[in-house]
């Protein structure tokens, strides 16, 4: 049956869904590499075994992403866009309503994980610069660059990882999931509004009397182009890793941008993490268990292609071990799910991120960027909007995939 597969994979994904191992700092990546070496120390996978598990292109497409992301940041394009937005006249719901617009607008073409890195600092400093609490468009920056990358197949890791799974079309993608995506930025808006009631009253100070700062135009503008170009690509039959290789490659011909910066801004431990992942679940597939579970499942009718059923699993899956994680362990154990569960996956494993604070990376990373800047972001601050504002959104992605026949209820 293939006992030690199932051991290290069970234990891997409890270590996903704590988080960490207890008396050890070592966080998720960490713990997926430890399932990794385990598996091949005790002879379980061979070194070929594993490389034939990692799924490269998938790596390569995300890898690329975060090269043409990089580029807007080193640019210091997300740097303006924060000290802007922080520096608008209006009032506190006025700034609340630009962060979850531009959160949202930049997640949706740009790695949403980047996004909230470099704008999380930013906006709590130019907040408490105005006297006010920074809480509630951090929230908001979270809550809405998570809904944003649910729109399109390049938002976020799990819908990459769906996508190239998948063979997933780019624009049909949007047309399933981009309008609920695009309503759930809405939602957001309202729970943190209703939530934070008494915060969004106070009165901000004026702006400061210093412009914001500007970002560099043609590097921005080198990365706009870019971004074109890789929406171009997207639609020709060359594969989708290699067209955004191409589009990285070309980024990195730089003259005044060094590519070890560029390269340094990619997120390499979550492609640590998919990397180990892949190996992990491809060995508990190989036990035959996970097809007996979903013949079980599908004898009973729990198969996750109906939404009664793939939204609370995805809601409690994605709060508990996260939802990347999530994503590839149901895709390993149902490897060929139809078009339109896959579409559901995307987008409901994304929204329901937003419930607590573990459910995605960028809360977390939300989280961490605003205590260096010296603002606390509670487990209770994230819940308190983010439970009302994930119920809500979720709810509506199920009338919306129902209604257009991509999932049955």
């Amino acid at each position: 049956m293939g006992w030690l597969p199932t051991l290290v994979f069970a234990a891997t994904y409890l270590g996903m869904a704590l988080g960490r191992v207890p008396g050890l700092k070592i966080d998720r990546s960490g713990i997926a590499l430890l399932g990794l070496v385990a598996l091949l120390a005790t002879g379980q996978v061979t070194e070929i075994e594993a490389g034939a598990a990692i799924d490269v292109p998938t790596l390569l497409l995300l890898f690329a992403l975060m090269i043409v992301s990089a580029q807007f940041h080193a640019a210091g394009f997300y740097d303006a866009v924060a000290a802007r937005i922080a520096a608008a006249p209006g009032t506190h719901r006025h700034l609340l309503l630009l962060t979850v617009l531009t959160a949202g607008a930049l997640s949706a073409v740009l790695a949403n994980d980047i996004v909230v890195f470099a704008m999380t600092p930013i906006v709590a400093a130019g907040m408490r610069a105005r006297g006010l609490d920074p809480r509630p468009c951090l929230l908001g920056l979270a809550g809405a660059a998570n809904a944003g990358s649910a729109m399109t197949i390049i938002g976020n890791p799990q819908n990459i990882l769906i996508g190239q799974v998948g063979g997933l079309d780019f624009w049909r993608f949007l047309a399933a999931c981009g309008v609920p995506g695009l309503l759930s930025l809405g939602i957001v808006l309202v729970a943190v509004r209703l939530t934070w009631r008494e915060q969004l009253d106070a009165p901000p100070a004026p702006p400061p009397p210093a412009p914001p700062p500007r970002a560099d135009r043609w590097q921005t503008t080198k990365g706009l182009v870019a971004v074109v170009g890789l929406l171009a690509l997207f639609a020709t039959p060359l594969p989708r890793e290699i067209g955004a290789l191409v589009i990285a490659a070309l980024l990195l011909l730089s003259r005044r941008m060094g590519s070890r910066a560029m390269i340094g801004a990619v997120d390499w431990h979550l492609l640590l993490l998919f990397a180990c992942l892949f190996v992990v679940t491809q060995a508990f597939s190989a036990t035959g268990l996970a097809t007996a579970g979903m013949r079980w499942l599908a004898d009973i009718g729990l198969l996750p292609d109906r939404l009664a059923v793939m939204a609370p699993l995805m809601l409690v899956a994605s709060n508990t071990i996260g939802n990347v994680p999530a994503t590839m362990l149901i895709l390993s154990i149902w490897p060929v799910p139809p078009v339109g569960a896959m579409y559901g996956l995307a987008v409901l494993s994304t929204l329901a991120g937003n419930f607590l604070m573990v459910g995605s990376m960028a809360n977390i990373i939300v989280v961490e960027r605003a205590a260096l800047a010296g603002t606390r972001l509670g487990f209770g601050d994230f819940a308190r909007a983010g439970m009302p504002m994930t119920l809500a959104s979720m709810a509506l992605a199920m009338v919306w995939l129902w209604l257009g026949g991509w999932m049955a209820w």
